[in-house]
């Protein structure tokens, strides 16, 4: 007899509403995140998320451009404008 699988619970709870141009937009932003995680990195770079915005962390440990407040928009223009 085999044990049943398990499956997740994809229910939403009621007290939730399902917003799915939110969830369109999140899921859009995650895609881009990962994205520019893999273009930072294939340039040397690591990506780094914080309360304050996103920074990119090259390979002595510093932030480039000493910021740590940037949008995914002006990481996108860094990688673009300053390609190894």
């Amino acid at each position: 007899m085999s044990t049943p699988r398990r499956t997740r619970n994809l229910t939403v709870r009621r007290h939730e509403v399902h917003d799915p141009v939110a969830a369109n937009e999140e899921r859009a932003n995650k895609l881009q995140h990962n994205a520019l995680r893999r273009r930072a990195r294939a340039h040397g770079y690591e990506l780094r998320r914080s309360d304050y915005g996103y920074s990119l962390i090259d390979g002595e440990r510093a932030r480039v451009s000493d910021r740590n407040d940037l949008t995914l928009a002006e990481v996108a223009a860094h990688l673009d404008s300053h390609a190894r």
